[in-house]
């Protein structure tokens, strides 16, 4: 969805809505958790997916492992989620302010302090959920994994 539909969606949208954002590269059993929290936190479920050009400033140059259109239709995929946007800065804050969800949700590698957006959403009443990690769940060491 672009953020132009997104923010209209957002205005006609009564319930509560919870957002949450990542790279989604090779999607796992730890994202599928945070999803999940996520989505039992509230009325629908907005995933910001970093785009390519994100991932690269972000990840390095072998980053992402899966384009910006794909990590979108696999996530957009899934059950618990809603609504997919791709947002191209290194940080979602605009896409936050843009979206102005209910609840802020980040997994177990992240405080309430690091989560960017955050602030944001306290400020406006909202809440901010931590995720515990999935142990032995990441795409960092599913790539690992795959080059030995």
């Amino acid at each position: 969805m672009s953020w132009t539909t997104l923010r209209d969606w957002r205005g006609d949208f009564w319930g509560r809505v919870v957002f949450t954002n990542g790279v989604f590269d090779l999607l796992h059993p730890g994202h599928i958790d945070i999803l999940k929290a996520a989505r039992a936190a509230g009325d629908a479920l907005v995933v910001g997916i970093n785009s390519d050009d994100s991932v690269k400033r972000l990840k390095g140059a072998a980053r992402p492992i899966r384009s910006q259109a794909e990590r979108a239709y696999v996530v957009a995929a899934l059950e618990a989620v809603d609504v997919v946007t791709v947002f191209d800065e290194d940080t979602p804050l605009d896409l936050v302010q843009c979206l102005l969800p209910d609840v802020i949700v980040k997994g177990g590698d992240y405080t309430e302090s690091t989560i960017v957006g955050a602030a944001e959403v306290r400020a406006r009443g909202g809440e901010v959920l931590v995720i515990p990690l999935t142990p032995g769940q990441s795409t960092t060491s599913i790539i690992e994994r795959m080059r030995e």
